[in-house]
């Protein structure tokens, strides 16, 4: 379904039903965390996909990590599959826009590694042929979604879905999440010193 705003008041209303979902969902962003410095300790790496927007704000998510977020902690291994364009040209050739992200799983993805993938519709073929390669290939694989039921949410181990009816509105509220994600990581790699009395 789409959702046209009309005005700035309307647009915000929607964005305010997303932010709302994802307010309840800061368990799953915590737990996200201590696992992801639990992977990076272990010498593993995140991979991240999207399409289109949701492209953009996976690569923005793996950007945080190995530059910097809000701390001068040491760089972390991220990478952005969709950021690579001559082999995401030649798989899209070769096999197909649907393997486009699968075949750099096959390449890129050990045991151990989290997969994360990004969709405001949680229908994209391209990341639900991802999603099946990561778990076959011993990954932990997580998505941020729209509205449930969507498939992707259905092929991961988890998912953070924002109950929101405007896909511009579900977008805007993951790039908050992925601000909270980064945040979480970071006090579990960096906690604050103990005061001593």
């Amino acid at each position: 379904m789409t959702v046209k705003f009309g005005t700035l008041t309307e647009h915000l209303d929607r964005l305010g039903d997303g932010l709302a979902s994802l307010a309840k969902q800061n368990d799953v962003l915590d737990r996200w965390a201590e696992t992801l410095a639990v992977t990076f300790a272990a010498g593993n790496h995140l991979l991240a996909a999207g399409n289109g927007g949701s492209a953009a704000e996976a690569q923005h998510l793996t950007a945080e990590l190995v530059g910097r977020f809000e701390s001068g902690r040491a760089a972390l291994p991220a990478i952005a599959l969709h950021a690579d364009t001559s082999a995401l040209t030649a798989i899209g050739n070769d096999f197909g826009q649907e393997q486009v992200f699968a075949r750099q799983v096959e390449a890129h993805g050990r045991p151990g590694d989290v997969l994360i993938l990004l969709s405001t519709s949680g229908a994209s073929p391209n990341l639900l042929a991802a999603a099946r390669a990561g778990r076959l290939a011993g990954l932990q694989v997580w998505a941020m979604t729209g509205p449930l039921p969507n498939p992707l949410a259905g092929e991961v181990d988890e998912a953070l879905a924002i109950e929101c009816a405007a896909p511009t509105a579900v977008q805007e509220a993951q790039l908050i999440a992925i601000h909270a994600l980064c945040a979480a990581l970071e006090r579990v790699l960096l906690p604050e010193p103990e005061v001593r009395r």
